[in-house]
């Protein structure tokens, strides 16, 4: 017999996507607090697979490009930056690990360095208003005291 709630995960196929939104079976999960859920609960494995569990429940996550994205970017260039997670977590932006993917999509490495994350669209165009132009024509980010080049990766 089926168990009943709305955190019966295991009858369908369950996705993060790149727009930082849940999917099931492809179909947008439209009820936030249940995004919140899933970000907060999702693990990635050693191998490398990604998997919810709540209680009893437990399925295997598809991954569209990272396991996490940054909603919101905190601070400024003085005192440094905070970059806001979807499962709602803080931390310190590594500024040595920011790096523009294809598409110019902006990437850093969070949760211990453990983990890349896509920036979403307002996150990144908030922190790009500090940005200014080096001088070979580069992107470069002031961050205490440092100016750190903003590199494509392919």
């Amino acid at each position: 017999m089926a168990r009943a709630g709305f955190t019966a995960i295991s009858s369908g196929k369950i996705k993060f996507g790149k727009d930082g939104r849940w999917y099931s079976d492809d179909d947008l999960i439209p009820n936030r607090a249940i995004g919140r859920l899933f970000s907060r609960a999702l693990q990635v494995l050693p191998d490398g697979r990604a998997r919810l569990e709540l209680g009893e429940d437990r399925a295997d996550v598809i991954i569209e490009d990272t396991p996490w994205v940054v909603t919101a970017v905190e601070g400024g260039p003085e005192q440094g930056f905070t970059v806001v997670l979807n499962d709602e977590t803080r931390e310190p932006l590594d500024p040595a690990t920011l790096h523009v993917g294809a598409g110019n999509v902006l990437y850093c490495r969070v949760k211990g360095g453990a983990h890349e994350v896509r920036w979403l669209r307002p996150a990144y165009y908030d922190l790009m208003r500090h940005a200014e132009t080096g001088p070979g024509g580069e992107v470069v980010l002031p961050v205490g005291g440092r100016r750190i080049r903003l590199t494509a990766t392919a």
